[in-house]
């Protein structure tokens, strides 16, 4: 007989494969719209239409003393105009405004980021901060929201250290709230500095109070995992351990108890390295993709190769491998096992395969970078090279 608990699992397991299709279809559309459509080379809001219009038409024309010369370069460039064609864009295409649309503003941490931040925390936190006006307000800031997350994080790791699977899967949602709160103070720091689309400021003071932050979250997580698997071990592999008095000091009890906590804890720590591991590794290369990739300070040549590299299908592999293995990703993946009671099961499993994996995806993140490097800046040296002979 089907119970309401196995429908509702039914209905949750539906609701979950129905988002890993729109994950894949967001990935192929991304994978289309940086193909088909140019790349913005600039990050920041324009205040003023008309004037950078202006400035740009001023720094574009030569300068010229006479009068003659300076009428012919202006009549030349009017009968150019009507001859180039303007490319066509993705925002004049999309029929879902820029502020809601993940695929508008296209840049290394939002490739690298994972599906789920990506494609709905992203998009949810600019409602919520439309509905609630955060980045408008002068008292509130990204670093209050950072601070908040965390309290956030501390309940939900008290929940999800408690007995009740009611109670664990409750703190489970409570801390993905808080991965959706980390979003927002993202956003509202973005929008406070009139920056569109996701870019990580690295060296500025919010830049580590939100890595600062996330760290102590993370640690109220493995804090309450830990005290549930130690009070509630798994009855496979080892015993259920027995109701402990603290009045009576049994030494076959402190025998038992001693080797069981030390296998929790052994599952718990390893978890703990491949966050830290994964952590370290995916936000040196944001830094480092956004250096190569996104900086203006380059010649003509190194840009049309960033592009290139950007466009590139072996850049889109390499960071979809890091949507699958960053650091948040890992957290999804711990929460899901948590509410799926699952716990021990996945810790156990991921022991030594989540190490393996991540040191593939770093060695191969490697050889790319050095490739990409090479291709972008090595050709201009060879050319600097040559031309001096």
């Amino acid at each position: 007989m089907v119970g309401p608990s196995s429908q509702i699992s039914k209905i949750l397991l539906g609701l979950l494969f129905l988002l890993i299709i729109f994950y894949l279809y967001m990935d192929v559309q991304l994978y289309l719209r940086i193909q088909n459509y140019p790349l913005e080379r600039n990050y920041h809001f324009i205040t003023n239409t008309s004037q950078s219009i202006k400035d740009t038409a001023h720094s574009s024309s030569p300068s010229v003393n006479a009068g003659a010369t300076a009428s012919s370069s202006s009549a030349a460039l009017a009968t150019d105009l009507p001859l180039q064609k303007t490319p066509v864009t993705y925002e004049s295409q999309t029929w879902l405004s820029c502020t809601l649309n993940p695929l508008c503003h296209v840049t290394v941490k939002a490739i690298l980021l994972d599906h789920t931040n990506h494609y709905l925390f992203a998009p949810l936190a600019t409602i919520f901060d439309n509905v609630l006006g955060l980045s408008r307000s002068s008292y509130i800031t990204a670093n209050m929201i950072s601070f908040f997350h965390v309290g956030v994080a501390c309940i939900a790791g008290r929940l999800v250290a408690s007995d009740s699977l009611g109670y664990r899967r409750l703190g489970a949602v409570m801390f993905e709230f808080r991965t959706f709160l980390d979003d927002v103070d993202g956003h509202v720091a973005r929008a406070k500095k009139n920056i569109r689309g996701e870019r990580s400021e690295v060296g500025t003071t919010g830049y580590y109070i939100d890595g600062i932050c996330d760290a102590l979250g993370c640690i109220a997580l493995l804090w309450g995992m830990f005290h549930y698997l130690k009070n509630n071990p798994p009855r496979r592999g080892y015993l259920q351990l027995p109701m402990v008095d603290t009045r009576v000091s049994d030494a076959s009890t402190k025998t038992k108890l001693k080797p069981t906590t030390r296998k929790v804890a052994k599952k718990v720590i390893s978890f703990t390295g491949q966050l830290m591991l994964s952590s370290t590794a995916w936000n040196r290369y944001i830094a480092v993709y956004q250096n190569m990739l996104e900086t203006n300070d380059v010649s003509s040549l190194q840009m049309s190769h960033q592009q290139i590299v950007f466009k590139s299908t072996w850049f889109f592999c390499v960071a979809w491998l890091w949507r699958l293995v960053n650091v948040h990703s890992l957290l999804h993946y711990v929460l899901l096992s948590i509410f799926c009671d699952k716990l021990w099961e996945f810790l156990k499993a991921i022991q030594y395969v989540g190490y393996v994996t991540l040191l593939v995806c770093i060695c191969i993140t490697e050889m790319h970078l050095l490739e990409a490097h090479n291709f972008i800046y090595g050709a201009v040296i060879s050319n600097n090279n040559m031309t001096s002979f």
